[in-house]
């Protein structure tokens, strides 16, 4: 395997921005060539997934349809749906609907009807590298106002990722996503984030989407993490189900949320799901 190994230059930026108050990864998160050409190769999966989903959501559909349908394509290309028994969670992908926030469980009696909004969340163990992402599916005809939440939300991933550079601030993609939420007259989550991942399935560091002060993380060339905001068209409270998984707004208002996978360039930063 290869080890990965800092550059002169980089260390030296490094104790540049240590000694402005940044908060410096520590050198395993920093992934090889080798090791995030694994990641892209199972990110390509997991996009695939996203887009065959974009075909295939219909109403009458059950949710139960939607996980048999990743982890066949899952199956069918070497790879292991991540999600499967991760921490006793007992199905493929997540599925959350309305408002459900994230981490919603497909189940046969679920049916998709028209006007839902679904948030398909899908990963990918490939060889033992892991990707993570996510899209907003619109079922049948949508109300404009539902149609909007999930758009804004689509901007603030976009607003999110593209603060992602080498010596950046983690705490910069949630300087750009919460303001711009808050205009278009949405809560960001705050209880939730993204996360590192690559060679487990969360690794640090965590990734808030709400405005921070201070330094903050530094982005480092070869870091990967998730930029995955989740977008409420009420307030940002949350509350757990009593099968402590699915997670919905607190108001019952109507929840988004896109995710991608990227990984941290010499240059800016390239999208490996999503």
């Amino acid at each position: 395997m290869e080890v990965y190994v800092l550059s002169d230059d980089i260390l030296s930026n490094i104790e540049k921005y240590r000694l402005q108050g940044y908060i410096i990864p520590h050198p395993s998160l920093i992934k090889t060539q080798e090791q995030l050409e694994g990641i892209r190769i199972s990110g390509k999966i997991t996009t695939e997934i996203l887009a065959l989903l974009d075909r295939e959501i219909h109403p009458g559909m059950t949710t139960a349809q939607i996980d048999k349908l990743v982890y066949d394509y899952t199956a069918d290309h070497g790879a292991v749906p991540a999600t499967l028994n991760y921490n006793g969670f007992p199905k493929s992908v997540c599925t959350s609907i309305n408002d459900v926030v994230c981490h919603g469980i497909p189940s046969d009696k679920t049916v998709l009807k028209p006007g839902d909004i679904i948030n398909i969340d899908v990963s990918t163990i490939l060889n033992g590298f892991f990707s993570d992402a996510s899209r907003m599916y619109l079922v049948g005809e949508v109300s404009p106002q539902a149609k909007r939440l999930v758009k804004v939300t689509k901007e603030c991933l976009e607003l999110g990722t593209r603060q992602v550079k080498p010596y950046g601030s983690i705490n910069d993609i949630g300087r750009a996503i919460e303001p711009y939420a808050n205009q278009n007259g949405y809560t960001v989550v705050r209880d939730l984030g993204g996360h590192g991942v690559g060679l487990k399935f969360h690794e640090e560091p965590h990734v808030d989407h709400f405005e921070k002060t201070g330094k903050g993380v530094l982005m480092l060339p070869g870091m990967v993490f998730t930029v995955e905001p989740m977008i409420n068209e009420g307030g940002y409270s949350v509350k757990m189900a009593h099968d402590n998984w699915t997670i919905t707004t607190r108001d019952g208002s109507l929840s988004a949320q896109w995710e991608y996978t990227i990984a941290v360039t010499e240059t800016g930063y390239e999208i490996l799901a999503g």
